[in-house]
C-alpha cells in the first residue's frame, strides 16, 4: 500500500509530496495612460516655468542711479548719477542708463539717497517754487532747531510766539504751512538758515515773522505715498 506523505511549508501551508501547492496571483491593476500623461506634462510645465524664471531673473536692462546723496530741491548734476544693471518689472518707471545726461540740471523733487533707483517723478525741469508759491529765509536759533535736525522736504507748521518773557495771547496762535528746500550750515552763533517754500498768500507774514523772530516751528508727519 502506497502512502502519499505531507509536509508543511515555511507559509504555513500544507504540500503533499511530489505534488507542488497553487500560487494564488492578485489581480493586477488597469494601467490609466491618461493619468500618466497628465503626470509627464505637468512635470515638463513645471520644467519650462522653472527655465522661464530663470531666464526672467537674469535680463538685466542698464538703469540710472543715484551716486551720492542729492536733497530735495538742489540741482542735479552728472557727479550725482550712475548707472547699473538691474533686473526691474516692466511697470517700474526706471530711467534708460542712456537718457542720464537729460536728468542733468533737473531738481530734485524728493530726497534721492545714495543707491537709489531714478524714475522721472523724481525731478523736474520747472523748480521747487510753484507759480502760486514763495521762498522765505527763516533763521532758527540753535534752541529752536529740532534735535533730529532738518531735512529738505519736511513739512513745517510756523507758528506765532509771542515777544520774550511774554505770556502768549489767548486763543490758538496763527500758524503757516511750510516745507523746507534747503538748510543752510550754522554760523558761529548756532544760528541756522533754512529756506521754506510756503503759499504766495503767507509769503509777507512769514517774512515779518521772520525779521522779528517771534515764531517757533513744528515738524508734521511726513506724507506717504
Amino acid at each position: 500500500m502506497t502512502t502519499t506523505g505531507e509536509r508543511r511549508g515555511l507559509d504555513g501551508r500544507t504540500a503533499v509530496d511530489g505534488l507542488r501547492p497553487v500560487s494564488v496571483v492578485g489581480p493586477r491593476g488597469r494601467r490609466r495612460p491618461g493619468l500618466l500623461v497628465a503626470g509627464v506634462a505637468m512635470v515638463v510645465l513645471g520644467a519650462l516655468a522653472a527655465i522661464w524664471l530663470v531666464s526672467a531673473s537674469g535680463h538685466r536692462v542698464p538703469v540710472v542711479m543715484v551716486a551720492r546723496d542729492v536733497a530735495y530741491g538742489s540741482v542735479v548734476t552728472r557727479e550725482d548719477l550712475t548707472t547699473t544693471s538691474v533686473a526691474v518689472d516692466p511697470s517700474v518707471a526706471v530711467v534708460p542708463a542712456g537718457q542720464a545726461s537729460s536728468l542733468v540740471g533737473q531738481r530734485a523733487t524728493v530726497e534721492l539717497r545714495a543707491g537709489a533707483l531714478v524714475t522721472r517723478a523724481d525731478v523736474t525741469s520747472a523748480g521747487v517754487v510753484g507759480a502760486e508759491q514763495v521762498l522765505v529765509p527763516l533763521p532758527l536759533a540753535a534752541g529752536r532747531v529740532p534735535a533730529s535736525g532738518l531735512s529738505a522736504g519736511d513739512r513745517l507748521l510756523v507758528v506765532d510766539a509771542p515777544a520774550a518773557g511774554a505770556d502768549p495771547a489767548p486763543g490758538v496762535p496763527r500758524s503757516f504751512a511750510a516745507q523746507v528746500v534747503r538748510v543752510g550750515p550754522a554760523d558761529v552763533n548756532g544760528t541756522v538758515v533754512v529756506d521754506v517754500v510756503a503759499s504766495a498768500g503767507d509769503g509777507p507774514a512769514l517774512a515779518t515773522r521772520a525779521a522779528t523772530g517771534r515764531f517757533v516751528i513744528v515738524v508734521l508727519p511726513a506724507v506717504t505715498p
